[in-house]
């Protein structure tokens, strides 16, 4: 008798019956991310500071009591406490949650013209992250729960005057290495650093538009174009799904297009 297990046919929807978290969920790769989760079978709470694009989220993808938003800021303790809080009482139950929530600009002021408290704003990803965590864990706990924070390859590697934002991003990937050990067994916590994603037609409806991308653009990528929310989202599904990722936590993904193992000489 062989001990060797037999062929196991894959689960073409790996998210069946599972309830998943994002937070600025409603635009760029949250939204994505949350459009994938869809797609594998999931259901979805998504929250963002835009309460048009949450809206117009909900009016196009026409899935009903599948998906929910409310209007999270988050790093706000008491909004996410009443997001989670919302989000439990609509599905009964959380399976994964995906910290994406934070500023899209990683360009700042020089750092000695910038005050403390523009310092602490510029770092949202990584408090929301936090809070978002905290609030959500003791549902995570009930059932192989998940957690995927997004971070940027912007934690390795940098432009001038992006301090604020590399600190943030940086802190996400060692907050997953750290929340991973403490959490385990019972949640898996992994990261995804997204290099360049182009995200201008995953915007609120007024202000979608198509990429403007060069062929210089494309070309500087191993891959040979820039990134979409598709290409993080896909990783993301993979992540959140206890049968395809269960051996996998405390991990940080580069998703770049190859261009962080790229020599930069010109």
């Amino acid at each position: 008798m062989s001990l060797t297990p037999p062929i196991t046919p894959w689960n073409p929807a790996p998210l069946a019956g599972r309830v998943v978290m994002i937070t600025g969920g409603a635009q760029g790769i949250g939204r994505g991310i949350a459009q994938a989760v869809l797609g594998a079978g999931g259901r979805v709470a998504i929250g963002d500071l835009d309460a048009e694009a949450g809206q117009a989220c909900l009016d196009e993808w026409g899935r009903g009591g599948d998906a929910f938003f409310r209007r999270l800021d988050a790093a706000s303790e008491r909004s996410v406490a009443a997001f989670v809080a919302a989000a439990l009482k609509h599905f009964g139950q959380l399976h994964g949650l995906v910290n994406n929530a934070g500023p899209p600009d990683p360009h700042v002021p020089p750092l000695d013209t910038m005050d403390a408290g523009e310092w602490n704003q510029r770092l949202a990803s990584l408090h929301g992250a936090f809070l978002c965590s905290k609030h959500a864990l003791p549902a995570l706990r009930q059932d192989q729960g998940a957690i995927v924070n997004i971070a940027s390859t912007r934690a390795t590697q940098s432009e001038p005057h992006s301090e604020a934002y590399a600190a943030a991003k940086g802190g996400l990937v060692a907050f997953t290495h750290a929340l991973a050990v403490s959490e385990g067994p019972q949640v898996r916590v992994n990261c995804i650093s997204p290099g360049w994603i182009a995200t201008d037609a995953w915007r609120a409806p007024q202000r979608r538009r198509q990429p403007k991308l060069s062929k210089a653009d494309h070309a500087q990528h191993p891959v040979g174009r820039v990134g979409t929310p598709e290409d993080i989202a896909t990783l993301a599904v993979q992540l959140l799904a206890p049968t395809l990722s269960g051996f996998v936590t405390g991990q940080e993904f580069l998703v770049d297009g190859g261009m962080t193992r790229k020599m930069q000489y010109a």
